[in-house]
């Protein structure tokens, strides 16, 4: 049964432009995914946490990873570079949010930063520029 889910998640992403959001706070989580779901055409997909982002990777190619810094067991650098290592992800830009970013980590790899707490006014603008 979940095998056609999947089948359907891919019909659906295939002709849409798609955000992996990767929150470990479900509130921020679906703060976020509700206002790009809402304001955007694109579609949304919250996971919690850099390992479940990987899995999510495997069936579905993201137009854009917006991911919190300070996530558990991995952070939000980690699972970037993570990422970024399996070629077909490569240019895939990302958006990465915390209260505390590492700045030279992050020009050092090209990501726009955010600090939280954020603007929605400005993440979504953000967001639509990263895509495109």
């Amino acid at each position: 049964m979940a095998h056609n889910g999947d089948q359907k998640i891919k019909r659906t992403v295939k002709n849409t432009k798609t955000v992996l959001v990767v929150e470990d706070d479900a509130n921020i989580g679906e703060v976020l995914v509700e206002a790009i779901t809402q304001e955007t055409d694109m579609l949304a997909i919250l996971v919690s946490d850099g390992f479940e982002a990987l899995k999510v990777v495997k069936s579905i190619k993201p137009n854009l990873f917006i991911l919190d810094y300070q996530l558990p067991r991995m952070n939000g650098i980690e699972l970037y570079d993570q990422l970024h290592a399996h070629e077909e992800l490569t240019n895939i830009p990302a958006l990465m949010m915390s209260a505390r970013l590492p700045q030279k980590e992050l020009e050092k790899r090209h990501i726009f930063g955010m600090n939280k707490p954020i603007d929605l006014d400005d993440f979504l603008q953000t967001i639509e520029k990263l895509v495109g």
